[in-house]
């Protein structure tokens, strides 16, 4: 019941599926984290889907791709996107720490944030299109199981970094989550989403997993100019790290 009960707090918070209501106490927190690398299971299921009925009604290319592109954002509910608008603000400002974690903090959205996103979905649905010019299942296949990867990295990293704040919704699933168990689950999830990624389409595989692999790097460096991680520098991870698979995949179907 436990179990169930953090399942349903994890996709109650990171997605836009409907959930019934439970009480949001200690013992649901402590594995939420857990939960939250199955709601990638989900948005790879829809992008699948997707793609599935776009071949089946033989719509334009084009058309599955900007689908591809903006079915994640849809499931998540834009919580991560929004993340990732805030920190690429303050990360463009090149200011110190206190002043970075001020700028996210304003709920307006500035140039660099509205600039980041816009070009974060016109490049995912560039490359959208340029995966299904291969016309590889298996390819498609990875880079959808990298849903579940980004999300168990981002998972792992909010159980084992540092906080830049005490505040926010890092704050919040952080301490009140069972963090050994937490990075056990979620770094074991990362291993066999990488290993399946790898397995369904060798090179693009491995290549999408490398990808993931670099961005988590980055955050790593990212997190280090502002005294820890947050809740929307989370966001700027996921979302950066579904990128990073997108174009890993991307490169190794070209070159396979």
């Amino acid at each position: 019941m436990m179990l169930l009960r953090s399942f349903v707090i994890a996709f109650s918070m990171w997605s836009a599926i409907p959930m019934p209501q439970v009480e949001w106490d200690r013992d649901g927190m402590k594995y939420a984290l857990c939960a939250f690398p199955f709601i990638g299971l989900a948005a790879g299921g829809a992008v699948w889907l997707w793609l599935f009925l776009c071949g089946g009604l033989g719509l334009t290319r084009l058309l599955a791709a900007a689908g591809a592109a903006l079915l994640p954002v849809a499931v998540s509910g834009g919580i991560h996107l929004d993340g990732f608008c805030d920190a690429s603000d303050a990360i463009a400002s090149r200011q110190g720490p206190e002043k970075k974690l001020e700028i996210m903090k304003d709920p307006r959205a500035g140039a660099f944030g509205v600039m980041a996103v816009c070009g974060y979905l016109l490049l995912s649905c560039a490359l959208w299109d340029a995966l299904l010019a291969g016309k590889d299942p298996r390819v498609i296949g990875a880079v959808c199981l990298g849903f579940l990867l980004s999300r168990a990295l981002s998972g792992f990293a909010v159980a084992v970094f540092p906080l830049a704040k005490e505040s926010g919704l890092a704050h919040t699933f952080a301490t009140g989550a069972e963090k050994r168990v937490v990075a056990i689950l979620d770094g074991h999830l990362a291993f066999f989403a990488a290993a399946g990624m790898v397995a369904l389409a060798p090179l693009p595989g491995l290549a999408a997993a490398a990808g993931a692999a670099l961005a988590f790097l980055w955050y790593l460096l990212v997190c280090r100019g502002f005294g820890g991680t947050t809740g929307d520098l989370a966001g700027w991870f996921l979302t950066v790290c579904e990128g990073a698979i997108l174009a890993g995949a991307v490169v190794g179907q070209a070159i396979m």
